[in-house]
């Protein structure tokens, strides 16, 4: 299926329309430089359904953190829109950005990004409080539970393995039940056999808590467990397939 192909319209589920929880249209980024505007991503377009996961694949340069960055409101679009959880994110000031990604998204890096001066229960509440909530301990500590670090959870990053820290990391992302979760190299750092886990760990908590995935990675076995590939080249989506039924 090539790119372009997918419906960009409302899915169809047991008769009733849903709306996707996220749609590119035709995203153009373009940065000036010494020689020239350089344009780092061209037209892309897709569409995500609530709990359906995604993974972008390519080669280094080839777009795919840009992409990702637009999709999630850290970036803003030459040309082209982005609609999040019903929002057109063109038609947001920084503010609303903010408010959209506080409550409607979760992110994993490659690099864990925990703040180092708190423990990994306080790094699991930081979107709570950054969402102005009451931070919910019990909540906290039953996603550390969840992902097996439920005797680690005053330990800071630099008391934690590389794996430990991105387990915080993905009871962080979880801990507002995000409707869209957006990883970028989830795995990259990590060696392969705490690369599964935390691969099964993210997979499983998409499937029980319903929550969409767009994954970055360069793991083809990693990609192959999301249901659908978008695969890039030179900033453009060349690819977009079904990667298992």
């Amino acid at each position: 299926m090539t790119a372009g192909s997918q419906d960009l319209s409302r899915a169809t589920v047991a008769g009733r329309e849903r709306e996707p929880i996220l749609v590119a249209d035709r995203l153009t980024r373009t940065y000036p430089g010494a020689g020239g505007p350089l344009t780092v991503l061209r037209e892309a377009s897709f569409s995500l359904d609530p709990g359906d996961t995604l993974a972008i694949v390519g080669p280094s340069g080839s777009g795919k953190t840009t992409l990702l960055g637009l999709c999630a409101g850290l970036d803003r679009p030459t040309s082209g829109s982005v609609r999040l959880a019903g929002n057109d994110l063109n038609a947001l000031d920084e503010d609303g950005l903010a408010r959209v990604r506080n409550e409607s998204v979760g992110f994993i890096f490659q690099n864990f990004q925990l703040m180092t001066t708190l423990t990994a229960l306080e790094n699991v509440l930081l979107p709570q409080e950054l969402r102005g909530d009451r931070p919910n301990l019990e909540a906290a500590a039953e996603g550390l539970r969840r992902v097996g670090l439920g005797d680690r959870m005053h330990h800071y990053p630099s008391q934690l393995s590389g794996g430990e820290q991105q387990r915080v990391a993905v009871a962080r992302a979880f801990i507002n039940r995000p409707p869209l979760l957006f990883a970028d190299e989830p795995t990259g750092n990590l060696d392969s056999e705490t690369a599964e886990s935390v691969a099964n760990l993210i997979f499983d908590l998409n499937a029980t808590s319903g929550t969409a995935l767009v994954l970055i990675t360069h793991d083809p076995d990693l990609a192959h467990r999301c249901r659908r590939t978008l695969r890039m080249r030179h900033g453009a989506v060349v690819v977009d397939s079904e990667s298992r039924t």
